[in-house]
Order: C-alpha cells, then sequence, then structure tokens
C-alpha cells in the first residue's frame, strides 16, 4: 500500500537525478581532464551518488521528522498538501541552484566547493559584489526558475507526489522509519571520509564528490589539530630534527634549548638600508609571463624587469590563497594545516617581516586596494609591524577605479608613491608591502591602458596588472629615493591549483623578482625555492646582521638545501630530490617519483617511502604547529 514514505523516495531520487546530471555536465566542461575509461566513469557515477545519498540523508532526516509528527487524519489536508509541495519546489530549487553555482565553481577553480566556498560564505559583501559584477544574474535566475518549473510540473502532472497522500501509518511505524533516517546521516557523519579517492586522478576525486556534502566538510574541517589528525614525531625528535634543517653556515643558534629556533644571522659584506617596496601580485602564475615561454605578450614589463634584476624562476607557493602568500613571505613558515596563521584570532606580535624591518628603524606600511577586513588583513598587518593603509584611506580623488574586491591597481600605486614621498621627505627608510586586487574575477580594469578590453577574461586583468607594474616603475625613476630602493615582485598564489596529481607541483609555480639596478646585479636563479625564501633571501642581499626565527634561507647561498613547501588546507606536500612527499589527515603519507619533462609538465608515479623524506616533512609542518600553538614563534 502506498504510503507517506513514499515521499522521501521520490525526494531522494530527484536529489541523485539533478546531482548526477550537474555531474555530467561539468565532465562536459573539461573532457581533455578526465580519465575516460569505463571503469573510472563507473566510480565517478558510483561513488559520486553514495555521496549524494549521504548528503541527501541529512534532508530526508528533517522531512522525515515532518512526517513523524503530523498526524494521520490530517495528512491529506490542504495544510499538508501545501508544505509539502513548498518542500519538494523548495528542494528543486536549491538543487538546480547548486547545480549552476558548481559548474561556475568549477569552471573558475576545476573542483567542487571546498574551503574557497567557505571563504565566500563569510565574506559575503566581496562575494556577492563579485558574483554581481562577473556573471548575468537576471538570466541565470531566470534559467533556475524555468528548469524548476519543468521539474515541478512534471511531477504534478504524473501524481509522483499527489499518490503518497493517501497514508494509514502508525506512529510506532513512523517513528522507526524516522530513527532509521536519522541513524544514516549519523552513522556516515563518523565513518565516511571527507573526500573520496577512487583514482590517482584528482579531477576524477572531485567529481565522485557531492557539493553540499564536501563544502560542509570544508567548514567543519576549517581547523585543524596537526597531532590529532596528522602523522607525527616525538617532540624532541622532530625538534632536533628542525635545528639540523634550519642550521645555515651564516647562522648560529642563540641558546641550546631546542624549542627556541632564534638564530643569529651574520653576513660579511656591508649592511644596506635601502627603501624597500614589495608588490605581491594577485593570482601571477608563472605560466603567464613571457620569459617563462609564453607567448600571448601578457607581461612586457615583467619580462624586461626579469632581465634586469635578480630572477628566481624556480620558485613555489606555499598554497592557493592570498593568505598564504601573506603568511609564507610575512612570516617565513611553511603553511599550518586549517585556516591560515593570518586569519586566526591568535596572530598578533609573531615574528614576521614587518618587525625585522621596524627593528632595522623602517616605516612599514600594508597597501591595499580592498577593505582589510576582508581575511583579516588589517588584524593581521596591524598587529605585526604594519601600518595599514586600505581602501578607506584613499581619498575620493585618489579612487578613480575599482570593483567589488578593490581599487584598481593604478590607484594603489599612485598611493604608494605619495606614502614612500612622505617617508622620504620625513628622512624615514620604507618598507611598503602591496597587495594587488586587478588580477581576481571579474576582472575588470580602467579603459584605454592596454589592448584588451577590460571585462574579458583573465588574460586582460594579467595584462593590466603588467602595464600597472611598468608604469608604477617608471613613475619610481623620477624620484629621488629611486636609486637607494629595492622592489621585490612576487605572487600571492597561482590562478588555478586544480591538476590530475593530488598536489600538482605545476600548479604552484610564481615568480620572484628583485629589481634594483644600483644595488643588485641582474642575474637569473633555477634553484628550486619556497615563497618563504623571499624575505630571508631579500635581507642576505642587503647584508643585514638580525635575529631570525624564519624557516626561509637564503637562496643564493652555496650550503641552500632546493625543496618546495606547499599545500592546501588539509593536504600538505614537500618537494625534494624528484620526490613529493604528501601528509594528510588519518596520519596518512603518501610519496611519488615525479619526472619532470618540462617547466609545467609533471609526471607522478607511486614511490616506496624514503625515511629522510618523510621525516623531513612531518618535521616541516609538525613544528610549524608545535611553535605556533605554543606562541614559540613570537617576536
Amino acid at each position: 500500500m502506498k504510503n507517506r514514505y513514499g515521499l522521501l523516495w521520490i525526494f531522494t531520487v530527484l536529489s541523485v537525478i539533478v546531482s548526477n546530471t550537474t555531474r555530467i555536465s561539468l565532465i562536459l566542461q573539461t573532457p581533455d581532464k578526465i580519465d575516460f575509461n569505463l571503469i573510472e566513469l563507473l566510480k565517478i557515477f558510483t561513488v559520486g551518488s553514495f555521496y549524494d545519498l549521504v548528503a541527501i540523508s541529512y534532508l530526508v532526516a528533517f522531512f522525515a521528522f515532518y512526517l513523524l509528527i503530523i498526524p494521520q487524519k490530517y495528512f491529506a489536508s490542504l495544510f499538508n498538501k501545501i508544505v509539502v509541495y513548498l518542500v519538494f519546489t523548495s528542494a528543486t530549487i536549491g538543487l538546480i541552484f547548486n547545480g549552476f553555482s558548481e559548474w561556475f565553481f568549477w569552471e573558475e577553480f576545476k573542483v567542487k566547493f571546498n574551503f574557497i566556498a567557505v571563504d565566500y560564505l563569510v565574506y559575503t559583501h566581496e562575494v556577492i559584489g563579485n558574483i554581481k559584477e562577473s556573471y548575468p544574474l537576471g538570466k541565470l535566475f531566470t534559467a533556475i526558475f524555468i528548469i524548476s518549473f519543468i521539474v515541478m510540473t512534471i511531477v504534478i502532472k504524473y501524481n509522483l507526489i499527489g499518490r503518497y497522500f493517501i497514508d494509514d501509518t502508525k506512529f510506532s511505524q513512523r517513528l522507526k522509519v524516522f530513527l532509521f533516517t536519522l541513524a544514516i546521516p549519523i552513522i556516515t557523519f563518523f565513518v565516511i571520509p571527507s573526500n573520496p579517492t577512487i583514482s590517482q586522478n584528482q579531477y576524477n576525486n572531485e567529481l565522485a564528490k557531492n557539493g553540499y556534502y564536501s563544502l560542509f566538510s570544508a567548514f567543519r574541517n576549517n581547523k585543524l589539530n596537526y597531532n590529532k589528525f596528522y602523522i607525527s614525531l616525538p617532540k624532541e625528535e622532530m625538534l632536533g630534527n628542525l635545528r639540523a634543517i634550519l642550521k645555515t653556515n651564516d647562522s648560529q643558534f642563540i641558546d641550546q634549548n631546542l624549542s627556541n629556533i632564534t638564530r643569529n644571522i651574520t653576513s660579511k659584506g656591508e649592511e644596506l638600508k635601502p627603501n624597500v617596496i614589495l608588490i605581491m601580485v594577485e593570482s601571477l602564475s608563472a605560466e603567464f609571463l613571457g620569459t617563462y615561454g609564453n607567448t600571448q605578450n601578457l607581461t612586457p614589463n615583467l619580462d624586461k624587469l626579469a632581465k634586469e634584476s635578480l630572477f628566481f624562476n624556480n620558485l613555489y607557493a606555499s598554497g592557493t590563497r592570498t593568505v598564504r602568500g601573506m603568511e609564507a613571505v610575512t612570516l617565513s613558515v611553511p603553511p599550518t594545516p586549517g585556516s591560515s596563521m593570518v586569519k586566526r584570532p591568535d596572530s598578533a606580535d609573531m615574528f614576521s617581516a614587518g618587525f625585522v624591518f621596524a627593528n632595522q628603524g623602517y616605516e612599514n606600511h600594508f597597501i591595499y586596494g580592498g577593505y582589510g577586513y576582508f581575511d583579516n588583513m588589517n588584524a593581521f598587518f596591524g598587529s605585526n609591524g604594519f601600518t595599514v593603509v586600505d581602501r578607506n584611506s584613499f581619498t575620493k580623488e585618489e579612487s578613480t577605479y575599482g570593483n567589488v574586491w578593490g581599487l584598481c591597481d593604478g590607484d594603489v600605486f599612485d598611493k604608494t608613491l605619495k606614502i614612500a614621498d612622505n617617508s622620504y621627505n620625513n628622512k624615514k627608510p620604507f618598507f611598503n608591502y602591496i597587495m594587488t586586487t586587478s588580477n581576481h574575477r571579474p576582472f575588470t580594469y580602467p579603459d584605454g591602458k592596454i589592448d584588451i578590453p577590460s571585462k574579458t577574461g583573465r588574460e586582460g586583468a594579467v595584462k593590466y596588472t603588467d602595464y600597472a607594474i611598468g608604469d608604477f616603475i617608471n613613475k619610481a625613476k623620477t624620484k629621488p629615493w629611486f636609486k637607494n630602493t629595492v622592489f621585490v615582485i612576487v605572487a600571492d598564489h597561482c590562478a588555478n591549483s586544480a591538476g590530475k596529481s593530488e598536489l600538482p607541483i605545476e600548479k604552484y609555480k610564481i615568480p620572484l623578482i628583485i629589481y634594483a639596478p644600483d644595488i643588485i646585479k641582474p642575474q637569473i636563479i633555477s634553484k628550486m625555492a619556497s615563497q618563504i625564501d623571499t624575505i630571508p633571501t631579500l635581507l642576505a642581499n642587503l647584508n643585514w646582521n638580525y635575529q631570525s626565527k624564519f624557516y626561509g634561507q637564503n637562496i643564493l647561498a652555496s650550503d641552500f638545501q632546493e625543496r618546495a613547501i606547499f599545500g592546501t588546507y588539509q593536504k600538505l606536500g614537500y618537494f625534494k630530490d624528484n620526490h613529493l612527499s604528501i601528509i594528510e589527515p588519518q596520519n596518512k603519507y603518501s610519496e611519488f617519483e615525479v619526472n619532470q619533462k618540462s617547466q609545467f609538465d609533471f609526471d607522478y608515479k607511486e614511490s616506496p617511502t624514503i625515511e629522510k623524506h618523510k621525516i623531513d616533512i612531518i618535521t616541516a609542518y609538525q613544528s610549524a604547529s608545535y611553535l605556533y600553538d605554543n606562541k614559540l614563534n613570537r617576536k
């Protein structure tokens, strides 16, 4: 006999159909990324449907609770019919809206919803503004409602819901069904891993996820305790290993306490105290630059600067978000699991580049064209040695063009010139740290600056940012402080971090340019290095003697150990000696032998564990978490 619980089946089947339709659309969007064979496709849709069922079980449990409490005599009432149809209509709109959202999220990031989407939920002003400026919302919402209307018309026409309003279930029967539906999400919450692994191709793994489930999983895992989730070493052994890694020819630990990594860094040459302007460029992947082989002529100014500078062409970003780049450059530490230290509430008075420069008498400014509350930037930089200059600090006359993310790069650079002039007039050396925003969706910028129209895509945004940097350098050359200024240009992260491997090395490669024609000789450095090495390398070139708690080291030193350190919220990587080691939650460790066929083409082959590699990666990440948790990396 038909009863009310047929509604749960209709609800579940509808959800799985919509989710798999979304999955098919994502495959068709990037067919060249997917491993196409029958077995792989079966795994994608079988495991994907399972995760769809797990995700929908949470909503089914709520719906089952409603079906539990409404009495049998009222189940065919008009009130109940209205409630049920509203639930189905809302769920249909929500599922189809999610499908469209996943399409656009995949288009930009090539992954299902993850920690980036969590950030998007937190900073609604920037994100909603970005969506409004990037997409034709009117047309999209019209399409969503039309599709939802068609689906509900089919449901009503074939009486798929109405046939279940005849019901004779007793409360005891309904209670059993409710407890069963409640048990499913509870059990799967503790048993089912957040991220299915069905293939060595990471795109296949992403397609096997459910968007809603991976979103809330990312939200739940926003903060991770290293010792609870990751493979560890005994504390004394870990700290001893760390000291061995950090010890260099130009450093000396100040005491024998293993927990104290403070070293005296000494240089042989005469100390230089030039001004420093550090430009952190939004999403500047190495593959955009002509000097790396790009033929689109997107970066003529950066390509020219690279030839006239100390240019590091084999450097890797620490993460996939701006705050990870800021963390790596400002604090010179590996990316700890969970949120970046920049975003954590307990991130004041850390051992930072800001305090190192402040101790030398510098005026430090963090200059950002957006609103610095985003990603906790104002709080972080304001409490770590910098005076913050964000969008609120720009006058109306200084704000010639902007979008939801911030003022255009040209406005930010012009403001920087004024700040530098003020410091120079006050006879103070300055360290100005600039964060750009123009190379970010919706990719808008002032008209008439370059030959690519605004809001036509990433290429235009890259070229405009390059134009703005070139214009800034040319204007700086007219200033009395130019000859005594070092310009450091480095990306925060790459434009896209998705790849077929778990941690695609090529998606972390970024440029580092140190330009000072009257101070530093041009040279190309091809040693493999990390973003955390930026400030230590700069200070070594200036022959500074200072105390350091940095993990990064001088890339130019004869005893520099080549390695790349990078990760995501959960997966942490260590690339050395052509081997990529990865650690992740549930004490997982994996190692891959890497064959680099070209600058941006790597092959990965599972490798037996090499104990030295395993110890190195554990030491790096466990120690960084330990020092932070115990406030041992403070100034």
